[in-house]
């Protein structure tokens, strides 16, 4: 079985990400997996007020991923894993693609604009030569419809 690695940010483009991801998944007998990285400079306050902001900051990750996991239940019937981690998003992702043999694809959403794909994107860009799997970049303003059709 084939398993789509997906980062879950706050980023607009990973929506799409999200939706390749479950699109794949569906049309190859995959499943999704889905990592959130909490990077660790959120935390550098007093231990009370970092423990807060860490637990504040999974809630809003598990209600970021029940989102997305009804919508892949409902629409591909793909029942997404969710992973947290904290650190460096990259650093993790080549991890947990390290970790896991299960997983067979790393799928990035790409930004649009002057900056660039996004940083993580371009770091992993630099760091393609130690990922162990291939990685699909989506484009941010790709449609729907045009998603579908490619999946």
């Amino acid at each position: 079985m084939r398993r789509f690695l997906v980062v879950l940010d706050d980023s607009k483009e990973c929506l799409n990400a999200m939706r390749f991801a479950a699109m794949r998944a569906e049309h190859t007998g995959g499943d999704v997996e889905i990592l959130s990285v909490i990077p660790p400079d959120e935390f550098n306050h007093w231990i009370g007020v970092g423990t807060l902001m860490r637990e504040e900051a999974k809630e809003r990750i598990h209600a970021h991923y029940e989102v997305f996991a009804k919508w892949m239940m409902d629409k591909h019937g793909v029942d997404p894993r969710l992973v947290i981690r904290e650190g460096n998003v990259v650093e993790e992702i080549l991890k947990r693609v390290k970790e896991n043999d299960e997983i067979g694809v790393v799928v990035l959403g790409a930004a649009s604009g002057r900056r660039g794909p996004g940083p993580i994107i371009a770091e992993l860009m630099r760091q393609s030569a130690s990922l162990p799997v291939p990685m699909t970049i989506v484009p941010g303003e790709m449609s729907k419809e045009r998603l579908e059709q490619i999946t």
